[in-house]
């Protein structure tokens, strides 16, 4: 057996000597570092055979064994410089553990060895199987040898390749980033753009510069009145331009048109909304407006408001005094058993409990008064900030179009919030309640008479802009915050 050891100051080095040493069927036994570089043990790929097929009758030399097993015959010796060229592949197979390299080695000869004899007409010898690193038993540090090093790095060509992927990906995150960046560049300079223009605009025209103040200052929002404003004839002089925004306001607040108020329509009624708008006081109106016009035998209500303390007995109070029994629904097998025991009443009026918006409870009740032939009534409060109404109508806005009564308008200091979000969100404004008088303080919904009360200067405010701070309030174009909201009808 005619096992080397090779020590160079690199790895390259002394694969280049073991190669020139054993030829090209040299086999590399173990690898580790010393003190003067690296060393290498090798040997010629006969002595493996031998091993394999038990068979040590001859003794071959290392590097004329190693040339005519591969080949079948002699060959010229190749150069040092021929050897340095074809080490390129066995440096890289160096990154493998010593056994995962012998099994590479192995595979290799018995493949060179089908060649040489499929050439020749001799009998094919049989691959050696590769074996998995599963079925690899596992080396203790105690069972490895101190010449074998094992390591855990992939072969150069997958590094290089998911190297190469990587750097695509990233490639293509840093495009798709860089084209985000342009489109909203190009977004914000034609806001600004359209900023200036507008703010050029205003300064030219004070009759429209003075009607943007008065809207924003009754509480309509930046977005709803310059929509309006770009729309306005040039031609018109003050008096006729603030004539023109009313009316154009009065024919984008919808209202029912028919005539026909909620206690006439009848039905089954479900009153949603946030905490404190006037849910249960509300009901209490209608029911003594259907009572007072049909008998109170016509009127029945339901409570699902089992959270709130005293919000049963409330509604039970209100019944009491109309002469209405008010019943009790703790789910939906309860609700649909007293729907079909009210089934004859003319106007049936349900209770809910309210929660904010994004209470997780919210998509239960809702889930609960999906039943057919239930409307939805949805209760604003008219002196909430917009903001809050814009949550509010987004979180509990049905599919089809939404009902809303207005509660609270005598509370309410500007009526132009209220009305901004029924026109954006194109709401249906059935009713508003102008007091806690029951029945009394119910009014049917006028878009004319509504506008008009929203346009009353409500006097000086510390919230009121002033003409320096158009610039501020339109840093955003109408068009990309109004996108999806409806067009209006000026």
């Amino acid at each position: 057996m005619n096992i080397q050891r090779f020590t160079a100051p690199t790895s390259r080095e002394a694969l280049a000597k073991a190669r020139l040493a054993f030829g090209e069927g040299t086999l590399i036994l173990s690898n580790r570092p010393t003190e003067n570089g690296v060393e290498v043990v090798a040997t010629a790929e006969d002595t493996l055979e031998q091993l394999d097929q038990d068979a040590g009758s001859r003794q071959r030399n290392g590097a004329n064994s190693g040339k005519t097993a591969v080949f079948g015959g002699n060959r010229k010796e190749p150069s040092y410089q021929e050897v340095a060229s074809q080490v390129e592949e066995d440096a890289n197979q160096l990154s493998m553990s010593t056994l995962s390299f012998q099994d590479y080695v192995r595979e290799r000869m018995a493949r060179r060895r089908q060649e040489s004899q499929g050439e020749s007409g001799l009998i094919r010898i049989p691959q050696v199987p590769k074996t998995t690193p599963a079925e690899r038993p596992a080396q203790t540090p105690m069972e490895r040898k101190p010449g074998q090093v094992q390591s855990v790095a992939a072969p150069a060509i997958a590094t290089q390749a998911t190297a190469t992927g990587k750097s695509q990906t990233a490639s293509q995150v840093t495009v798709i980033g860089i084209e985000r960046e342009l489109h909203a560049m190009k977004d914000l300079i034609e806001d600004r753009f359209n900023t200036l223009n507008w703010l050029g605009q205003a300064r030219q025209n004070p009759i429209q510069s003075n009607l943007m103040l008065k809207l924003i200052r009754a509480g309509y929002s930046p977005t709803l009145s310059r929509t309006i404003l770009e729309r306005m004839p040039e031609s018109a002089d003050a008096a006729q331009a603030m004539q023109w925004v009313m009316d154009v306001l009065e024919r984008n607040l919808r209202t029912e048109t028919s005539g026909v108020e909620l206690q006439e329509e009848g039905g089954v009624f479900a009153l949603i909304g946030a905490t404190g708008v006037g849910k249960t006081t509300t009901a209490a109106k209608l029911a003594g407006l259907c009572a007072a016009q049909y008998g109170a035998s016509s009127v029945g209500l339901i409570t699902l408001d089992t959270y709130r303390v005293g919000a049963q007995e409330q509604l039970r109070a209100y019944g009491k005094m109309l002469g209405v029994v008010a019943h009790l629904a703790h789910d939906r097998a309860a609700l649909q058993d007293l729907l079909g025991l009210l089934a004859g009443k003319k106007m049936v009026l349900i209770d809910t409990t309210g929660l904010a918006p994004r209470d997780p409870r919210k998509r239960e009740m809702m889930d609960l008064l999906d039943i057919p032939d239930v409307k939805r009534l949805l209760v604003l409060n008219a002196g909430a900030h917009g903001d809050t109404l814009d949550d509010t109508v987004s979180h509990f806005k049905s599919p089809t179009a939404q009902a809303v009564i207005l509660s609270k308008i005598d509370e309410a200091v500007k009526l132009g919030p209220a009305l901004d979000a029924a026109i954006r969100h194109q709401l249906i404004v059935r009713g508003v309640t102008t007091g806690q008088r029951v029945p009394e303080d119910w009014e049917a919904a006028n878009a004319g008479r509504l506008v008009r009360a929203s346009m009353r200067s409500p006097g000086t405010s510390a919230y009121d802009p002033n003409a320096t701070d158009l610039g501020f309030i339109f840093s955003q174009s109408s068009g990309t915050a109004y996108a999806g909201r409806g067009m209006i009808h000026a």
